[in-house]
């Protein structure tokens, strides 16, 4: 849910959720109003307002008193009709006063406070509501004034301590507004920390990631609390965290092959040039005093620098290699063709060193591949080479082979060499690693040899990998991928 939406939310929930808590609020100060009026008052509630129907009670009995007095004034000093007036009046919780001109001739006992009756209102023919109120907080509600038949003025009070409607009102309203403050600030304090935690929580998550990275603390894992804004930002956090880690790894690794690559170079080109050194001496010195032991001294001069050229040319080609810098030629071609012109170069000089090449193909109709023949052809070279300089037997056998998938042609180079160690077969595409302890140069050659040929296949959009027996020999095998109909690829 996005941070736009979840606002929109909130805000609404805002409105609604007090709006529903004010409502259930509203009902349950009913209720209790109810519970009060029905304490306070002997009526029945359950239909009408409550309120009103106290006051249309209120408003009836008093009607009754005031008619039956208005029939016979007299009635009024009858103490049988003070008894049943008490108890209309009773039913509502109010007490009436009965005056005659200034004497009081009854006081309900609700009406604790006498003194302050002093205070009621004098004679002056009035009938109807009243709003009086007196020193002890007796409300008159109803006044009514009349005349005795000898005369006398007389007056009809009903009323209270409190009127019906300040003593409620007051009250419920005073708790109303206490509960619409509370259900304001509950609901905006639990929106604003539900919002704030999900909004600052996640923001506090990434600064403490953004401190770490910015010191350089890079292995640690940043996981999206949700799927807002905020997550989707932690997502190219972690993005930005692994990548600058990887980069940072691969800095550390370059540097770490930048010094193992002078440390071989050194180690390389320090034992050739010794021996060029020392026979250089000899001949200087006169060591070489026939003509045959000059030529031979002259013959491994020439052989020493042989090496180091070569190795130079694989240090640089893998250089360039490494960096893409080195443009590839792919064409389509016929593997078939290919193959066996590779394999007609490369018998000559290896039957002179007793070897016996092999090529097997599994149909000799045209195999269309996507190859760089230059490049392609340095990957069989080097996986020759590098068989031919572990042979530790009489005849020496290499067997190239073809087997056709539907989307890629897999070659294969078998070899009857020594083999090679189970602990050593992952390392041997690793540039300059050699599995002969000795690093002769002889033997080992420069190290690169396959790391070229890895680079060079990868390139073609294929893998490499090899597979041995110890003391029985090794099969390197790669994939090209085959030819589209039609498909050209140029210079990359």
């Amino acid at each position: 849910m996005s941070i736009r939406t979840r606002l929109l939310l909130s805000y609404i929930a805002m409105l609604i959720i007090p709006l529903v808590l004010l409502f259930l609020t509203g009902i349950g100060l009913y209720y209790m109003l109810v519970q009060d009026l029905k304490r306070d008052y002997h009526v029945d509630l359950s239909q009408n307002n409550p309120i009103k129907e106290v006051a249309t009670i209120e408003e009836e009995n008093y009607q009754k008193i005031r008619s039956e007095i208005a029939k016979n004034p007299i009635s009024a000093d009858d103490p049988s009709n003070w008894t049943h007036w008490e108890e209309l009046v009773q039913r509502v919780n109010m007490g009436i006063v009965l005056r005659k001109n200034d004497q009081l001739l009854y006081v309900s006992p609700i009406i604790e406070d006498k003194e302050g009756l002093e205070e009621l209102p004098a004679y002056s023919s009035y009938s109807g509501l009243s709003d009086a109120e007196l020193t002890n907080k007796f409300f008159v509600l109803r006044h009514h004034d009349f005349l005795y038949p000898d005369g006398s003025k007389g007056s009809l009070f009903i009323g209270n301590h409190d009127s019906v409607s300040s003593k409620y009102l007051m009250k419920y309203g005073l708790l109303f507004l206490s509960a619409l403050v509370v259900v304001l600030v509950l609901t905006n304090g639990v929106m604003t920390y539900l919002m704030s935690r999900s909004l600052i929580n996640p923001l506090r998550s990434l600064k403490r990631a953004a401190e770490h990275i910015k010191d350089g603390q890079l292995d640690f894992e940043i996981r999206p609390a949700s799927g807002d804004e905020i997550g989707e930002l932690a997502v190219s956090f972690e993005e930005m965290r692994r990548r600058l880690k990887d980069s940072v790894e691969l800095q550390l690794q370059y540097e770490e092959n930048r010094k193992q690559l002078i440390s071989n170079i050194s180690h390389d080109l320090k034992t050739p040039v010794t021996a060029i050194k020392g026979y250089v001496e000899g001949i200087m010195d006169g060591v070489t005093n026939s003509q045959d032991k000059f030529d031979r001294y002259l013959h491994t001069i020439y052989a020493k620098t042989v090496d180091i050229d070569r190795m130079i040319d694989e240090l640089f080609l893998y250089s360039k290699l490494d960096l893409k810098k080195l443009p590839f030629q792919f064409e389509e071609a016929d593997l078939t063709a290919y193959l066996k012109d590779c394999a007609e170069d490369m018998q000559f000089d290896m039957e002179k060193n007793g070897i016996r090449l092999t090529l097997e193909l599994s149909s000799q109709d045209p195999l269309p591949v996507i190859i760089d023949r230059e490049k392609l052809k340095r990957v069989l070279t080097n996986i020759t080479e590098n068989a031919q300089k572990y042979r530790d037997k009489k005849e020496g056998h290499i067997r190239v082979f073809v087997v056709e998938r539907p989307e890629f042609v897999l070659i294969g180079v078998h070899d009857n060499g020594q083999g090679i160690p189970s602990d050593v077969l992952p390392h041997i595409f690793d540039r300059f690693y050699r599995g002969d302890p000795s690093r002769s140069t002889q033997t080992g050659g420069s190290g690169l040899g396959l790391a070229i040929a890895k680079q060079i296949v990868e390139e073609h959009g294929g893998k490499i990998w090899a597979s041995s027996r110890y003391g029985e020999g090794t099969t390197v095998q790669f994939t090209i991928r085959k030819a589209d109909q039609g498909e050209r690829r140029i210079a990359t």
